[in-house]
Formats: C-alpha cells, sequence, structure tokens
C-alpha cells in the first residue's frame, strides 16, 4: 500500500495527473472511498483532466453513472453508488467494467458484488480542511508498476 499526504488541491491534482500516466492506456477499475466531503468527486475531476476529458466532471449521484470520452477515445466511466445500498437487481454495470475503459465507483461497497476482480482502491482520508491522506492498493491481479 503506498500513503500520500495531500495538502491542496493543487497536489491532488498533482496525484492525479501522476495516475493518470499510469492508467492512460490500461482497462482498470477504480474503488474511491473516504466520508462525504472527503475529496473523491475532487479526485475524479482531477483524474478526468488529466486523461484528457474536456467535459465537466460532477457528481452523478442522481444519476449513478456518467460517461465521458477521453483523448485517446475510450470512456471514462464515474459511478456514484451511494444511492444504491440495499438494491439487488442486475444494473447491468459489468458491461462498463468488461469494456477497454477506465472505471471509477465511488462507494463501491454498495455495489461490491459486480465488481471486477481486479482494480486498484484509493481511500481518501480527510484529516482538517486542507490535507487529505490518500492510501492506494492494487489488487492481486492489477499490475501498475
Amino acid at each position: 500500500m503506498k500513503e500520500y499526504l495531500i495538502t491542496s488541491l493543487a497536489e491532488t491534482a498533482e496525484l492525479a495527473e501522476q495516475l493518470a500516466e499510469k492508467i492512460a492506456d490500461k482497462q482498470v477499475c477504480i474503488l474511491l472511498k473516504g466520508d462525504l466531503g472527503a475529496g473523491k468527486t475532487t479526485f475524479t475531476k482531477a483524474l478526468g483532466k488529466a486523461l484528457g476529458v474536456k467535459k465537466v466532471i460532477n457528481s452523478p449521484t442522481f444519476t449513478i453513472l456518467k460517461s465521458y470520452k477521453m483523448k485517446d477515445q475510450r470512456m471514462l466511466y464515474h459511478i456514484d453508488a451511494y444511492r444504491l445500498e440495499g438494491i439487488t437487481q442486475d444494473l447491468g454495470f459489468e458491461e462498463v467494467f468488461d469494456e477497454n475503459a477506465i472505471c471509477v465507483v465511488e462507494w463501491p461497497h454498495f455495489i461490491q458484488a459486480c465488481l471486477p476482480k481486479e482494480f486498484l482502491s484509493i481511500t481518501i482520508t480527510c484529516l482538517d480542511d486542507t490535507k487529505r491522506k490518500f492510501q492506494f492498493e492494487c489488487s492481486d491481479e492489477l499490475n501498475l508498476a
């Protein structure tokens, strides 16, 4: 597990840019964990920008899933599963996870059963108004070296 202490929005964007360089040509599912207000959507916005998304990225809380075209014409999917707690029906996320795309999932524990086996988990902990701790952990199958 790798940990990063972030003290500003600029450092958040820098961390997202470093990640984007490693995953730009990969199919990857990123699981974003953290309390409300921790910075999950802020990090996703910075990651999308670094991957060449031109549209404004905002939280898909009410639409659940938003899709954006990256500079290589592949898709960046942004899922907010917060409102899916207790839902048992098939929502078709497996199709998104199987596509050659990058998927970012906020509140992944609410859709645990349909998540792919390969993933990058990022836990964001709010330390105070400006400080965040980012913990990165890859599944055994995912190689981001």
